[in-house]
């Protein structure tokens, strides 16, 4: 029987692990051992894992540091829910929101091909600089777009919502700064976690590749890259591309958990951008395992922690300091290397410990 390589039995541990904690989880809220708090967070933290898988493709094996993921998962977001609302009545609910995952996620890649063609031929500050702005930038066009729809139509506007000339029968799609309201809310804890297992596997295979060696060989060396003929151009638009995907479906979960859907700076822009870069560079640059606890943990914390306010930012910043220093500080990787101590062992015995209760 053929060995499994390293990247192979890390994966499946960390899918292995995900199923655990998806039947306990699921467990906890079916017996009412959860709080209404912390069951509306399930669906949200697949959501920002999957933004956060997507950025550390892009951040940790395409070696391009984006600050738009924000913006692509804005697009995901805004797309489906357009496409959910608009025909609501008209599509029965599961093709709906089958069509809907992937009509965001194909914006949201489109919407990373067109911006990639530009923006991959700037590297390292300026290359974050232009991606940030293209957050910001879908985040204030969706704050002035309205869209409403009737007998004659859709009718588009950046002024208000008179000014689309509705017939009084017309239907509101998208009001300006208050967003999308009345999506259906489709999206649930087994189509999350689905949707992230799927996400993992199509980026280790897509990492383990001959596509992704090659993107991981332009990453340590683009010189020698394009002095032996690799496409460069190419590689990097597909990875970055896909990533954009990725942060898509991310959206599209999001904006089907919730009934009013605004794109405003926690939600889309460079507060959501820094935070799932957070995730990246805590759970590990180039691990992707690493992306989606870090997700978990940064985004559960707070809530549990609530009961001690006083105190609660405090711990929760001890909690990132020592996170940081676990997985960056030299002398510490030093001597996690000498004991065995990785993240893909901490989840191995997680698993093992749960199996045993």
């Amino acid at each position: 029987m053929k060995k499994l390589n390293k990247s192979t039995q890390k994966l499946i541990t960390t899918l292995a692990v995900i199923v655990v904690l998806y039947i306990v989880m699921s467990i906890m809220d079916g017996t009412g051992n959860l709080s209404s708090l912390m069951s509306g967070l399930l669906v949200p933290v697949c959501a920002y894992s999957l933004v956060a898988v997507g950025l550390n493709l892009c951040v940790g094996y395409l070696g391009e540091l984006s600050l738009g993921h924000a913006g692509f998962m804005c697009v995901g977001a805004f797309t489906s829910a357009f496409f959910s609302k608009l025909f609501q009545d008209s599509i029965p609910d599961v093709p709906r929101f089958i069509l809907a995952l992937v009509i965001g996620t194909l914006m949201a890649a489109l919407f990373g091909f067109l911006i990639a063609i530009p923006v991959l031929r700037l590297s390292g500050d300026y290359l974050a600089i232009v991606t940030l702005a293209f957050g910001e930038i879908i985040k204030n066009v969706i704050n002035v777009l309205y869209v409403g729809v009737d007998s004659n139509g859709l009718h588009f506007s950046i002024k208000d919502q008179m000014s689309l000339g509705m017939e009084p029968t017309g239907k509101m799609l998208v009001n300006g700064a208050q967003g999308i309201t009345g999506t259906p809310r489709q999206s649930t804890f087994t189509i999350a976690v689905l949707l992230l297992i799927i996400a993992l596997i199509v980026t280790h295979n897509f990492v383990n590749s001959r596509t992704g060696r090659a993107v991981k060989a332009i990453r340590d060396n683009q010189i020698a890259a394009e002095t032996v003929g690799l496409p460069v151009t190419k590689y990097k638009l597909v990875a970055f591309t896909i990533s954009a995907a990725i942060a898509g479906v991310g959206g599209v979960l999001y904006a089907h958990n919730i009934n009013s859907l605004t794109a405003t700076t926690n939600n889309f822009g460079y507060n959501m951008s820094i935070m799932i870069l957070v995730y990246v560079v805590l759970g590990g640059i180039g691990n992707f395992s690493g992306s989606v606890i870090a997700a978990v943990v940064l985004t559960m914390l707070p809530e549990m922690l609530r009961g001690l306010s006083t105190y609660r930012m405090l711990i929760y910043s001890i909690v990132l300091i020592v996170l940081m220093l676990f997985n960056w500080a030299p002398a510490i990787l030093k001597w996690r290397e000498e004991h065995g101590i990785t993240t893909a062992a901490i989840v191995g015995k997680f698993k093992k410990t749960k199996e045993v209760r």
